[in-house]
């Protein structure tokens, strides 16, 4: 068997659908970014991904440092668990260029971060009671699923395909 190194190869594929999801930003026509006719507005669905992408790539909860341009609950597509009768606010829609700098930070924390995780660790949130090396898949699952609900709302909406990224 080839030698072969899962750290790369977890940040392999966690740049691969931070690129895809960049481009789909990028492709992003603006009155698709801010559309109504969806329950989730484009730029909200991105920032919510790369959010999460963010949060999860930190030791625990406790340790995280949200993006210094995060706007209260602007990660929720939904009601808080905590508070699911109270509306969400969000003062103002993220730009295609803010999402664009805060996924570009997610890349530099996935080549910071990956590299020196402890695989066999707990994952460092309560709620997922699973290690570390587990937590990398859901991460990357929860990521690659928002870049691709957005693909579609590309390709349906404006007839916009979304190239494949194989891995960087």
């Amino acid at each position: 068997m080839a030698d072969f190194d899962i750290l790369q190869t977890i940040a392999r594929q966690y740049r691969a659908p931070l690129a895809m999801l960049g481009k789909a930003i990028d492709l992003c026509p603006e009155p698709l970014w801010f559309s109504t006719d969806y329950s989730n507005k484009f730029w909200h669905v991105a920032y919510h991904a790369v959010f999460y992408t963010h949060f999860y790539l930190h030791p625990s909860d406790a340790e995280f440092r949200p993006w210094e341009k995060h706007q209260k609950d602007s990660n929720y597509l939904g009601p808080r668990p905590w508070a699911p009768n109270e509306p969400v606010i969000i003062d103002r829609p993220y730009t295609k260029a803010e999402v664009l700098e805060y996924c570009e930070l997610c890349r530099r924390e996935v080549d910071a971060r990956v590299p020196v995780l402890d695989l066999a660790a707990p994952s460092g949130f309560a709620w997922l009671p699973f290690n570390k090396l587990e937590l990398q898949f859901y991460n990357i699952r929860h990521l690659q699923h928002h870049t691709g609900q957005l693909a579609d709302r590309l390709r349906t909406a404006s007839g916009i395909g979304l190239p494949w990224v194989r891995g960087e």
